[in-house]
């Protein structure tokens, strides 16, 4: 059983990009998150998805909030695909799949690791889940989401 919407965001620490650890407390109850679990860096679907969060940074930064994204490869990887298509947003490994079951990210199709976003207000709680293989609707389904918590 997931987080479901209402649930405050459970901490967590994870290595990032910069080999830094990365700790949600850092960030709960201070600024809206956007946090999207994706299946594989630099293949197509996760690249599309990472651009549409790349090119749309700037209306997350307006709206307050932070971009978060997990995979379970390997820090190295991370930073070839933040490098590649210029990524300005967190990423963090999660190679033991600890967040994913934190979060209660399911596989796809049995075997793929599934593609979830969750937005969380500046307190930490859950206002939206969104799951869909397909990546680009993720950021429209954020961006909306964020609007009607600055509302």
């Amino acid at each position: 059983m997931g987080l479901k919407i209402g649930d405050k965001l459970p901490d967590f620490k994870a290595k990032d990009t910069n080999g830094i650890l990365f700790d949600s407390k850092d960030y709960i109850g201070k600024q809206p998150l956007v946090i999207y679990f994706y299946p594989k860096d630099d293949t197509k679907v996760c690249t599309q998805q990472a651009c549409s969060f790349r090119d749309s940074y700037q209306d997350f930064k307006d709206l307050g909030a932070e971009v978060i994204g997990i995979s379970s490869d390997t820090i190295q990887s991370h930073i070839k695909f933040k490098s590649k298509f210029d990524l300005p947003f967190i990423l963090l490994s999660d190679t033991d799949k600890r967040l994913r079951k934190l979060f209660g990210v399911e596989n796809d199709f049995l075997f793929i690791p599934g593609r979830q976003t969750f937005v969380a207000d500046s307190d930490g709680i859950i206002k939206m889940i969104f799951n869909s293989m397909s990546g680009t609707i993720h950021i429209d389904k954020a961006l909306k989401s964020l609007k009607k918590l600055t509302k």
